[in-house]
């Protein structure tokens, strides 16, 4: 005995059997109710939601027997003519096209000339229902305009289509010649809830946790929701679970994410390859996993944030309450932008496992911040003490601006406990201005030696980076420093630049911006000798220094605790 598929079994025969989709039902059925029946139509959508069976339902509502005596607009199911529609059997006044196989201008100038006919019947309608309508070519859209314009009598067009940009790109002349249906995704809840009624009419036992797993899966669409319940049912026998149907299907156990995030707030960096390896090894779909652990965070932040999400497992609810208080929001946040920002690469890669390794990587190394409003607090209430030691867990850390860098943990750890200087003091270890403040370039070239050391006392790399300088140029508000060793120290200096600015500032006796000028050999083999062009990192640095040489208070936080400040 042939089987017929569920998704096939189950395809709504009334407008109202629409899943989510009620906007285009009740659109629809009133137009047929009240003879304002449009001549052509395109109904637009993500892929299984329904748009080629409302093409269908609309064509049996047009050709129902009893259209006359129903005046819900919705067809009668039970006519020969309903059930030919339904069916998908031949029918002269029903015509369904493949636009990706049918789609050249040849192809559209004999469907004009087919739509001349008049219906087979006198109150009957000729539709063509054309799927994948995007894939017709710009000359068959325009050997279709005609038509659309003037269409004959008791005609209608349906375009079905996945991608209306497209069309809209090829010939936008067309669309408005079109009555537009826009068809949602469906949400995981509606989606469970019409595979329970097809459980419950197949007499299929069923945990809801496995029909939960398989709504999220389906990714909104109700025709894929259908086919994966038939592929899940003939897997095994008894009661359909949860681990049956991730066994079927191929799916990532759910415990896993609760690992890779567990993973993450102990900052097991080490245990990022073993970890992935044993996914390759299990034969797991590692893009599948990044989406599924996207949308476990995306599960997360809404738990953090006082929501619930839907549509989730019992395992991944019991995953989220036991790593929910290892995470604050500003986490939950980062490790999604580093996510978006990787998972294109991951999708197109053809070495996936690498750029996963990498993405959980950035998160096991991220760097730990704290809330600038809360330090600033603690300052002012003198309260504050920086200990020695490693950055705290990700639970533990609270997401602001002021960020400290990871690549300078190992001096934090060897740097002794500090006190931050009260409000409106500068701290003990700045560089200190000399009796009389050097006036110009020639008197500080013979200081400069003394600011480096100054400086050296806060930060031995600045110093070692500052000793192979030279002061080129001096104005009243601006020092040009000539480098000697190439970008890398360039670069080392630009990140220190507001505490050199800080500090030649208090040697002057007034505000002055530090500019680097790195010796580039010219094109015809001369030395040129021009500070180069500033950047906008260079602006960037700029506004930082000139913030903390504004606000005391958060320029005695930010060296006492050896923090990096970012916009």
């Amino acid at each position: 005995m042939t089987h017929t598929a569920l998704a096939r079994k189950y395809r709504p025969a009334r407008f109202a059997d629409l899943v989510s989709q009620e906007h285009v039902s009740r659109g629809l059925a009133g137009a047929v109710a009240r003879n304002r029946v449009a001549h052509a139509y395109l109904l637009a959508g993500p892929r299984g939601t329904g748009k080629t069976t409302a093409a269908r339902i609309l064509a049996m509502a047009l050709n129902c027997k009893r259209r006359a005596e129903l005046s819900s607009g919705e067809p009668c199911g039970e006519c020969e003519s309903c059930r030919r529609v339904w069916s998908g059997a031949a029918n002269l006044d029903v015509v369904e096209i493949d636009a990706a196989s049918n789609r050249g201008v040849d192809d559209a100038r004999d469907l004009r000339e087919r739509a001349m006919y008049a219906a087979s019947t006198p109150d009957g309608f000729k539709v063509y229902i054309i799927d994948e309508a995007h894939m017709l070519t710009r000359e068959a859209w325009n050997a279709l305009l005609k038509i659309l314009e003037e269409p004959p009598p008791q005609v209608v067009f349906v375009f079905a289509t996945t991608e209306p940009q497209k069309i809209a790109n090829t010939t936008s002349a067309v669309l408005s010649r079109l009555q537009r249906f826009d068809f949602r995704n469906i949400g995981p809840k509606a989606i469970a809830g019409r595979l329970r009624q097809v459980a419950d009419a197949e007499q299929i036992s069923v945990e809801d946790d496995a029909l939960s797993l398989i709504a999220t899966v389906a990714r909104g669409g109700m025709r894929d929701a259908l086919s994966m319940l038939d592929q899940v049912i003939v897997f095994g026998e008894g009661l359909l679970t949860a681990a049956r149907v991730r066994e079927a299907l191929g799916l990532i156990d759910e415990e896993t994410y609760g690992e890779v995030l567990t993973m993450v707030a102990e900052r097991r960096s080490a245990d990022v390859f073993p970890f992935v390896a044993h996914l390759v090894e299990q034969g797991a779909d590692l893009v599948e996993f990044v989406s599924g652990v996207g949308e476990t965070l995306r599960a997360l932040m809404l738990e953090r944030l006082g929501g619930s999400a839907e549509g989730l497992t019992e395992t991944l609810r019991d995953v989220l309450a036991r790593v929910r208080q290892d995470f604050t929001e500003g986490d939950v946040l980062r490790m999604l932008r580093l996510l978006e920002e990787s998972e294109e690469s991951i999708r197109r890669s053809p070495n996936v496992r690498l750029h996963v390794e990498t993405l959980l990587l950035h998160w096991t190394l991220l760097d730990r911040t704290v809330e600038i409003a809360d330090v600033l607090a603690a300052l002012n209430a003198g309260e504050w003490r920086a200990a020695p030691g490693p950055p705290p867990p990700a639970g533990r850390s609270r997401a602001a601006g002021a960020t400290a860098a990871s690549s300078r943990a190992s001096d934090s750890a060897a740097r002794r406990s500090v006190q931050p200087a009260p409000v409106g003091t500068k701290t003990p270890a700045r560089a200190r201005s000399a009796a009389k403040a050097p006036s110009t370039l020639e008197e500080l070239r013979a200081r400069w030696g003394e600011v480096v050391d100054a400086l050296g006392e806060q930060n031995p790399l600045v110093r070692e980076s500052l000793a192979s300088t030279v002061p080129s140029r001096l104005s009243d508000d601006e020092l040009t420093l000539d480098l000697s060793d190439g970008d890398v120290q360039e670069e080392g200096l630009r990140r220190h630049r507001a505490l050199i600015e800080d500090a030649v500032s208090q040697s002057m006796g007034r505000p002055i911006r530090v500019v680097f000028n790195l010796p580039r050999v010219a094109e015809e083999g001369g030395e040129g000798d021009e500070p180069r062009r500033q950047t906008q990192e260079d602006d960037r640095d700029a506004r930082l220094g000139n913030h903390r040489a504004a606000d005391p208070t958060l320029d005695g936080m930010a060296e006492a605790l050896d923090l990096e400040l970012t916009e």
